[in-house]
């Protein structure tokens, strides 16, 4: 007598999953192409979350950091405008390991930031709870995947600083007051946070020739522009509060990857 053959498996439940991977393979692949061509690529918000595994949630809490920076007390320019922590890691793609490198000194020679550049600048290391973040470790080791797929470096150092510019009535806020320029590493990227009260902070990327790639406002937690630091240089315009009775802020996190 033949057995009842079984039900065949619900995969219903596996199908968020299985979209989710989907999303995230098709993001990754889009990414590659364009760093490997032209050298720049946005990735919005939605796009971004999926392959970071990011939910809402997780930006919101992620941005609570950002109300704990320190002034940056390094500006040529005599600006107060500016708010940040530092510190660098190892990322070794092969093993997904990420190491926390002993704190030091946040340098740029003048030949690339020929207003802040040429000395040492000391700023606070990043607090136990950013460090803590899972949202951390997803960003950083997804980034670090993409770019040894456009680069084939499997080992980076990476600098990593979130920075709050503010905008007010009497203070215009800057976000890249060295003005178009490039930061010295091998691939560069800016990931929005949040921004509240402000206009401006128009991000856009060039070829050394002046022509422009891309152009956007990073706007939604998780957008993120992405660029090869060795052959482009970038900018973002200035910010002013929408309400002048009230400052506003644009925070971000700069990511620099160099590989090792």
């Amino acid at each position: 007598m033949s057995s009842r053959p079984s039900d065949p498996p619900d995969i219903s439940e596996w199908r968020p999953a299985l979209i989710a991977k989907k999303v995230a393979f098709d993001v990754a692949r889009a990414a590659v192409k364009n760093l490997s061509e032209s050298g720049a690529h946005f990735v919005r918000h939605e796009e971004f979350s999926s392959l970071a595994s990011a939910t809402p949630a997780d930006w919101a809490r992620f941005a609570e950091n950002w109300d704990d920076l320190k002034l940056d007390t390094f500006m040529a320019d005599g600006g107060t405008y500016r708010y940040r922590r530092y510190d660098q890691f190892d990322i070794d793609v092969e093993s997904s390991q990420l190491t926390l490198l002993p704190h030091r000194p946040y340098r740029q020679e003048t030949t690339v930031n020929q207003l802040n550049g040429g000395v040492d600048r000391l700023y606070e290391s990043l607090t136990e709870k950013f460090l803590g973040e899972p949202l951390l470790r997803n960003v950083l080791m997804e980034l670090a995947g993409l770019f040894s797929d456009v680069d084939g470096a499997r080992r980076w150092n990476v600098k990593v600083t979130p920075i709050r510019i503010i905008a007010a009535q009497d203070q215009v806020g800057q976000p890249t007051p060295e003005g178009r320029h490039s930061d010295g590493g091998t691939f560069i990227t800016s990931l929005m946070i949040g921004r509240k009260n402000v206009t401006g902070g128009e991000s856009s990327v060039y070829t050394e020739d002046g022509d422009c790639l891309v152009t956007t406002i990073l706007s939604e937690p998780g957008d993120i522009l992405l660029n090869d630091d060795r052959r482009l240089l970038h900018e973002v315009t200035p910010l002013h509060p929408e309400n002048n009775d009230e400052p506003g802020y644009r925070d971000v996190l700069v990511i620099a990857f160099t590989s090792l």
